[in-house]
């Protein structure tokens, strides 16, 4: 008679391989995605979950849009990649196609979105230099507390958060933080310090919690900016593309900052993508050889990015967003849950924030993805929902149903 051996299950199988060969910079929750289409994963093992996390709104458009794969097949199938050392056919209507979608004048491509804040510092600075007259050295950049850019080692210099930080420095000077949503504050430093040439935030603050600023904010940022001469960038690699039921959510308060900074979703999820957009004043600052990216701008990236901007002109998904998000946060609010201190959103983006007495973020994401929901936890309290805008009222309503029986305790 021989011993019982237990096999492991494939995801754990592969769990294993991934802890023993890859370092441990994330924590995942134990699922194993094999495939998906639409709103919907599905794990090695053959059991779906709703997806309620869009890869932080990188797939506002669902996994697999088919319009989007399309794009990437038919150009998969011509070029892929040139670097910018020659032209390729797909760059320049897609710089084009986005320039005119954000009502600006110029775009300069990257890849990720750090790569895009990062550009937008450095353009900033130069704009700084070259555009307002600032001291050589001397340019410094007003960013929010709670916010998140990237894990560059300029963006964690002016990060909240210990774990980005710790073990990094010394850090990158040039930065001054004011609190989230407080304009008096941010206008007390513009008018105390000449040297500022940008403001640097989130219209909405994704990894914070889904952190919506007071009304008027964004005005009076727009108007501190403009009466100070300060670039307004707005960091809207979350926050745009339709996330918050507009293009972007800067539209929620009429206004149109000096830089956009896009990402995540403008490569369709399926290529990184991101861009710096603005004015002709600003991105001039960049002349060849100052800046750039082997692969920024490629065709295959940019024939999917100008598929999405297809997609964003219908105005559809900034329309599901809007009802489909009211209709999401009606129901989350109107539960009142005990176990919810808060919940925060715009459009289809939600962060629930929970009372102590919940116990951690993490373990209620674990037991909705029990439920079948794949959802993420942020800062120890907060579980964010973000939904493709593809998502349909039907399995929107099903996975609120699970979310909220689980804070009930059913």
């Amino acid at each position: 008679m021989t011993d019982h051996v237990e096999v492991p299950s494939r995801t754990s199988g592969v769990i294993s391989l991934e802890e023993r060969w890859s370092a441990p910079n994330y924590h995942p929750l134990p699922v194993v995605v094999a495939s998906a289409e639409g709103a919907w994963v599905t794990d090695v093992e053959g059991r779906r979950y709703i997806d309620m996390l869009s890869a932080y709104s990188a797939l506002n458009f669902g996994h697999r849009h088919p319009a989007l794969v399309a794009a990437a097949h038919a150009q998969l199938d011509r070029l892929t990649l040139t670097s910018r050392a020659a032209h390729n056919d797909r760059f320049g209507p897609f710089a084009r196609d986005l320039a005119e979608l954000c009502g600006m004048e110029m775009v300069l491509p990257m890849n990720t979105g750090a790569e895009g804040v990062e550009t937008a510092i450095k353009g900033a600075r130069k704009w700084g230099y070259k555009v307002k007259g600032v001291p050589d050295e001397r340019a410094k950049i007003v960013v929010c507390s709670g916010n998140f850019h990237g894990r560059t080692t300029t963006i964690v210099s002016f990060s909240g958060d210990p774990d980005a930080r710790d073990g990094y420095a010394p850090f990158t000077p040039g930065f001054i933080t004011v609190p989230f949503g407080d304009a008096a504050a941010l206008e007390s430093v513009l008018a105390s310090d000449p040297d500022v040439v940008a403001f640097l935030f989130e219209p909405v603050q994704g990894e914070a919690g889904v952190v919506v600023p007071p009304d008027g904010y964004l005005r009076d940022v727009r108007e501190l900016c403009t009466r100070f001469g300060v670039l307004m960038v707005a960091d809207e690699i979350q926050s745009g593309l339709g996330r918050t039921g507009y293009t972007f959510a800067c539209e929620h308060e009429g206004v149109v900052p000096d830089v956009y900074i896009l990402g995540k979703a403008l490569g369709g999820g399926i290529m990184p993508l991101s861009a710096v957009v603005s004015s002709a004043e600003v991105l001039e600052v960049f002349q060849a050889g100052t800046h750039g990216s082997t692969f920024g701008g490629n065709p295959l990236a940019c024939a999917i990015g100008s598929a999405v901007i297809e997609l964003l002109r219908t105005g559809e998904y900034q329309e599901r967003s809007r009802a489909l998000g009211e209709r999401m946060l009606r129901a989350l609010r109107a539960a009142g849950a005990p176990m919810v201190a808060e919940v925060r959103g715009r459009g289809l983006w939600a962060g629930i924030q929970l009372r102590p007495e919940a116990g951690p973020a993490r373990a209620l994401s674990e037991k909705l993805l029990e439920r079948g929901l794949l959802t993420k936890e942020t800062h120890v309290t907060t579980i964010r929902l973000a939904p493709p805008l593809v998502i349909s009222e039907a399995d929107l309503d099903w996975a609120l149903g699970e979310l909220l029986a689980e804070l009930a305790g059913a």
